[in-house]
This record gives C-alpha cells, sequence and structure tokens, in this order.
C-alpha cells in the first residue's frame, strides 16, 4: 500500500501547469470566458479516449471547424459545419445531435452548469445528463452517439464524464473550480485502463472489473489521504505512472 507521503508528493509533483499542454484539458485553457470554458471541456471530453496524440489531433480539427468560438459555434451550430468529420465510433451525425442538444440548452439559459447541477442536486448527475441528452435525440444517430454519451445505469466507470466534472469542479492550477454547486469531496476518480492498473499497484483497488463500482472503491480509499479532495490523486496516479517507465 502507497504511504500517503509518497501519494501528497506525487499528486503535488505533477499537478502544474506543464500537466495541462499534453493533456485534453488544454482546450478549455485556450478560453477565459465561462461557457467557453465549459462547453470547450464538454466537447473534449467526448472525445478524450483512444491514443492520446489522435484525439489531441482531432480535437485541434474540431476546434479549427469551431473558429475557436466554443459558445458561438454551439448558439449557432448548423449540421453543415461539420463536414464529414468524424473520430472512431463518433461519426458526423452523431457530433451534429449533440451539439443541436447542446444548442437548444444553451439558447434556454444555463447551459451545462445547469443541467449537472440539477442532476447533482437530483442525487444521480450522471444519469440525468445522460437522460437529457437521450430524450432529446430526433435524428438518426449512431453507435458514436452513446459512446460519447454514456449511460451509468449500465455500470461503465464514467471515465470522461468524471474527468469534465473534475476539469469545472476543483480548483486551479489545472482544473478550473468554475462551478460552485459541488465540493470536490463529491467528485468520482477518473477511472481508465492506466489508472486502474497504476492503483492496484498502489494496493487502493482491489476490485478486477474497470467498472463503477471500482471508481467508488478507489474514490473511497482515496479519501483516506484527503476526504476534502480525493480526486487530486488522478495527478498522482499519473504521475507513478511516468516516473515507473
Amino acid at each position: 500500500m502507497i504511504t500517503k507521503e509518497n501519494i501528497d508528493c506525487l499528486a503535488e509533483k505533477f499537478e502544474n501547469e506543464d500537466f495541462i499542454w499534453n493533456d485534453p484539458i488544454q482546450f478549455p485553457h485556450r478560453f477565459s470566458k465561462k461557457e467557453d470554458i465549459e462547453i470547450a471541456g464538454f466537447i473534449a471530453s467526448l472525445v478524450a479516449y483512444g491514443k492520446r496524440e489522435l484525439f489531441i489531433k482531432k480535437l485541434n480539427s474540431l476546434f479549427e471547424l469551431a473558429q475557436n468560438e466554443p459558445l458561438n459555434f454551439i448558439l449557432n451550430f448548423e449540421s453543415k459545419i461539420l463536414g464529414d468529420f468524424n473520430y472512431r465510433f463518433g461519426k458526423s451525425e452523431d457530433f451534429a445531435e449533440i451539439f443541436n442538444i447542446m444548442k437548444n440548452l444553451y439558447a434556454k439559459g444555463g447551459g451545462l452548469e445547469e443541467l449537472f447541477k440539477h442532476g447533482y442536486q437530483e442525487g444521480k448527475i450522471f444519469q440525468t445528463v445522460c437522460d437529457y441528452f437521450y430524450s432529446r435525440v430526433k435524428n438518426n444517430v449512431g453507435q458514436g452517439f452513446y459512446f460519447m454519451i454514456p449511460n451509468p445505469s449500465k455500470g461503465g466507470a464514467m471515465k470522461r464524464m468524471s474527468m469534465f466534472l473534475r476539469w469545472m469542479v476543483r480548483k486551479p492550477p489545472v482544473d478550473f473550480g468554475i462551478w460552485k454547486f459541488m465540493p470536490a469531496s463529491d467528485l468520482y476518480i477518473p477511472l481508465d485502463v492506466h489508472v486502474a492498473r497504476i492503483s492496484r499497484e498502489m494496493g487502493l483497488l482491489s476490485r478486477n472489473s474497470n467498472d463503477f463500482k471500482a471508481v467508488v472503491e478507489l474514490t473511497e480509499n482515496l479519501k483516506h489521504f484527503d476526504p476534502q479532495d480525493p480526486v487530486k490523486y488522478d495527478f498522482a496516479m499519473f504521475g507513478y505512472g511516468v516516473s515507473s517507465n
């Protein structure tokens, strides 16, 4: 079992601005307006799977299509803007449907923060977001839509949604801290294959499956080190992987 001293040291070492530039969080860091930050972060989280260099390249292309104006892009979105843009499971029609739903969300006011806040207050934050998007599908969508907006009732780790929430809720310098409706203590660790492997090596995760039950187990174990901010150890997992290579 890793010690608090060691894991705190790793977290502190890697939670700095140098972390930003090789991570998908680089995209919301291009902006200063709250709505631009949260929209850029949400879009980046949709595509943040697979090989890092590939999805970062794709996100650069997508933000070029958006003319690096996320809020304006969403409020004035038309499907033709995307052309044949796609990334792995996500085809252009899948992205278009998500952006059209976001367009209505922001046109009515409140945007993503109000949606996530409502879900948090209802005690089912991820399910509320999922249900909102699923209930507003008007056109044919494929596997990509449901992969990018996963359904928590299926028991998956909800890694990208947890990552996006970390970005919005935790304090800077890496994260933004622009959403105040929930404390950092209620965040979940973003669990991918890398984090799962590292956490097992650290003695912090016993569950074999990389599902949401594993997320809960790992997050609860990290609260023994810092009950107010357990997800800061996301940086420690990254750092442990880097330093052990």
